[in-house]
């Protein structure tokens, strides 16, 4: 036995041994690819040496001899922190996924290549401007350098991944990040996934109730759709799409398209006498962050902000004098058309002119273990055809038919890379405008601010459509129709603008901003209707702003929706039962009222009020539109407070969703909330049990970080994610958007993973933050040391004094060029 004992004891000694050499040599290897910040590095390239200080927060402020020298820096300095990241955005991009992760990319592969965004973007790489090529060839340098490095070197091949997944890198080129742009406008639309919910929604609902579940936003209405159904006979009205969750997926679920804050004073309402502008683009959390912070020093001043790596510009920031913002604008730049096969020669569809064939090539995808697989990509007159698998086209396509989609992004001349640097070089309001006016997409609300002037614009190309359009984009209509094509672009100067206000404030929340008819309406369908109304009254409050009235908006967390939907909803309910037992659900109920009652409507992440008043909603509003709609009602996968409001307010008749149609009885609204209080609550017992009191909002509404590759992998996902208890909500001003999915529906997955407010009277006391850290490698100190300080609503200096960035510099690496 003891023999026995003994060889036991050995064999586990050398398994575990052998375990703990593994442990050793993996991080051995992954630590290879940990950035050197304080060395001296030969490269080709450049024209004289460049400077990357690395601040307290690992923010490199990069200075050059030329403005073509600290682009290379840029370039240089993502590769060093985010290799991998740009790596998977490009091969995205290329519709290359399936060649490291085999067929569950396939799709996505398949769509990329139907949409052809990767060779839009190399034709339009001729159409840029000189300063632009510039800076994209100088960017491409600098990112080739430093993988010249890693391979003579051999730094870990980059980064850790590589080591799980192909390590083949190709050199990167100028329109790789085009490509790059074009992919985040295709991660901020929208509009597709609306049109098709609203096509399938409307052929189970009459036209009064489409309008009360989807909407439209206050403001004057519209003329009656035609019935889908009507439009096309034979589409199947109970077809069952099964929604998209994989983090690769090229494009968001519906609800988690772009969204964001910006807002402006004039110097009459700053405190400062000087601007301030605030800006929080929200779009889905990863680790690392999409957002990465830089400064560069060019010839004509220094810039500072936040840019998105692979892409040679800061997208949101400032320089000395001048500031610019992003907000998602919700232009209507995408439609589906329903296109009519021939049926002798699949070939060719209907055209105003009768069949005409597609332009029709073959493209090959690799995908990995599997032998390659060619398919055929096909455009009609109106844009790329999209298989039925996507997006839920299958179950609103008519038999004979396919999709197609027509969307300013897909376009050959595409000079949105050309107005994002000359955005970033603008000096003054006015130069921001005119930037403007070369981009195309994504379509973004701008605001800005120079030392005495702000403004708004919305900028992208607005499409010119027909007075006649029979569903005016708002579903899928015939692509032979001569109305409903597309008749180019509408001018620059149509696109709403808003120039140094008569109240010296203005801000977006995604809101509507203009109030036209048909069809120069913008959209119908925006991304706000609740948050605005809390900016109004935080605006309106004060006299004049600071920095800091800035901040505490930024980080506002009481929702309008719930101070506004709770007297409705439990109008009938506060204090209206009698006494109950303890440990009833009676009991149980009275005491979830009770804490309701007393509540300000703060989403507050150590408070229980926002647990049950988010899954008392969530309850309601599935038990008031599951009985018509059966198993549509799980895309339904947010609250909308603007449905809330009209049917409990009987607006148009819509009290009548309260009724279930199945039951013999008549239901009221108010039984109907009752019953939703109550599964609210057993499902928080459920899911969190201990009394009502206990409860923490935080706890269900935590932030996802995940590593979109290695996120559901065991043990690395402890490493790879960052995960954070968060205050905000789905309609507050600090948004953290709930995931709607899920066995915890209330998992924050969407939010502002850059905030940053700038003071035009003392521009080097602007601050801002993003949401994980500057460093994509999870064995870094700096992949995740700013997600604390993100979470507890702090920032880091954001100032263009050199002198302060060295006296507190992580490293310096001085770039010099080779021979």
């Amino acid at each position: 036995m003891a023999t026995a004992f003994r060889w036991l004891l050995r064999l586990f000694t050398v398994v575990a041994g052998l375990a703990i050499a593994a442990m050793l040599l993996a991080y051995y290897m992954a630590s290879r690819s940990l950035p050197d910040y304080d060395a001296t590095v030969e490269v080709d390239g450049l024209t004289a040496a460049v400077e990357i200080v690395r601040d307290h927060a690992d923010v490199p402020h990069i200075f050059g001899a030329n403005d073509a020298d600290v682009y290379f820096g840029l370039g240089y300095a993502h590769a060093q922190d985010r290799l991998w990241q740009m790596m998977m955005l490009r091969r995205t991009a290329q519709g290359r996924l399936s060649e490291i992760f085999g067929r569950r990319t396939f799709r996505f592969d398949e769509l990329m290549r139907r949409l052809d965004i990767y060779n839009l973007a190399v034709r339009s790489v001729e159409v840029q401007d000189d300063a632009t090529m510039e800076a994209l060839r100088a960017y491409s340098a600098g990112v080739n350098a430093r993988l010249t490095e890693v391979n003579e070197s051999a730094l870990g091949r980059g980064a850790p991944e590589f080591f799980l997944f192909s390590p083949e890198i190709a050199p990167w080129a100028p329109a790789d990040s085009i490509a790059l742009v074009k992919l985040m406008g295709l991660r901020l639309s929208s509009h597709i996934a609306e049109e098709v919910l609203r096509a399938r929604t409307s052929l189970l609902l009459p036209e009064d109730r489409l309008r009360d579940i989807l909407p439209d936003s206050p403001g004057a209405g519209i003329a009656a759709l035609p019935e889908y159904a009507s439009l096309f006979p034979g589409v199947e009205t109970f077809a069952d799409v099964a929604p998209e969750t994989d983090p690769l997926a090229p494009y968001p679920p519906r609800g988690l398209a772009g969204a964001s804050n910006a807002w402006a004073t004039a110097p009459s309402r700053a405190a400062s006498g000087g601007t301030l502008l605030a800006n929080d683009p929200h779009l889905g959390f990863s680790a690392p962050s999409t957002w990465y912070l830089a400064r560069m020093e060019f010839g004509a001043g220094g810039v500072i902000g936040g840019s998105i790596p692979g892409i040679p510009a800061l997208m949101v920031g400032r320089s000395q004098h001048f500031g610019w913002g992003i907000t998602s604008s919700y232009l209507d730049d995408q439609d589906l058309y329903v296109e009519e096969l021939n049926p002798d020669n699949p070939n060719e569809v209907r055209t105003p002119e009768g069949f005409a064939p597609m332009e029709t090539r073959n493209t090959i995808i690799r995908v990995k273990d599997e032998a390659p697989v060619t398919i055929s990509l096909q455009w009609t007159d109106n844009g790329p055809v999209i298989p039925g698998h996507h997006y839920g086209l299958a179950a609103i396509t008519p038999p004979g038919h396919v999709m197609s989609l027509a969307w300013t992004a897909l376009s050959p001349e595409d000079t949105s890379m050309t107005a994002a640097i000359r955005l970033m070089q603008a000096r003054s309001v006015e130069e921001g405008l005119e930037a403007g006016a070369l981009y195309m997409a994504p379509s973004q609300n701008l605001t800005l601010a120079d030392g005495d002037s702000i403004a708004m614009k919305t900028v992208g190309v607005m499409p010119r459509r027909d007075a006649n359009h029979q569903t005016f984009g708002r579903i899928p209509s015939p692509g032979w129709v001569p109305e409903n094509r597309w008749q180019g672009w509408m001018n620059y100067a149509a696109n709403p603008e808003f120039i140094d206000p008569a109240g010296g404030i203005l801000g977006n929340t995604n809101n509507k901003t203009v109030n036209r008819p048909f069809p120069n309406h913008v959209s119908y369908h925006w991304g706000d209707t609740q948050r605005i109304q809390r900016w109004r009254r935080l605006m309106q409050a004060r006299e004049v702003h600071t920095r800091e009235s800035f901040i505490e908006a930024q980080l506002d967390t009481v929702s309008y929706s719930a101070r506004s939907l709770l007297p409705l909803v439990a109008a009938d309910l506060w204090y209206s039962d009698e006494a109950a037992p303890a440990g009833t659900p009676e009991r149980r109920r009275q005491e979830a009222l009770e804490l309701l009652a007393n509540w300000n409507g703060e989403m507050n992440e150590h408070m229980p009020e926002p647990l049950i008043y988010a899954a008392w909603m969530r309850a309601l509003q599935d038990r008031l539109i599951r009985d018509e709609i059966g198993s549509l009602a799980r895309e339904y996968t947010h609250v909308d407070p603007v449905f809330i409001e009209r049917v409990f307010r009987d607006v148009n008749g819509a009290g009548v969703w309260c009724n279930v149609i199945q039951s013999t009885s008549t239901e009221t609204c108010t039984e109907i909330a009752r019953r939703a209080l109550d599964d609210a609550l057993v499902w928080i017992a459920e899911s969190y049990g201990g009394s009502l009191e206990s409860l923490r909002w935080g706890d269900a509404h935590e932030a996802t970080h995940d590593h979109t590759v290695l996120g559901d992998v065991p043990l690395l996902s402890w490493i790879v994610n960052i995960r954070q208890s968060t205050s905000g909500g789905d309609q507050t001003l600090m948004r953290g958007l709930t995931s709607g999915t899920g066995t915890n529906p209330f998992e924050n997955v969407h939010g502002a993973g850059y905030r940053g407010v700038y003071d035009f009277a003392d521009p080097d006391s602007s601050v801002f933050i993003i949401a994980t850290g500057q460093s994509g490698h999870p064995l870094s100190r700096h992949y995740d040391d700013l997600g604390e300080l993100w979470r507890r609503g702090e920032y880091i200096p954001m100032s263009l004094d050199p002198e302060l960035a060295r006296a507190a510099a992580v490293g310096i690496t001085t770039l010099l060029p080779r021979n």
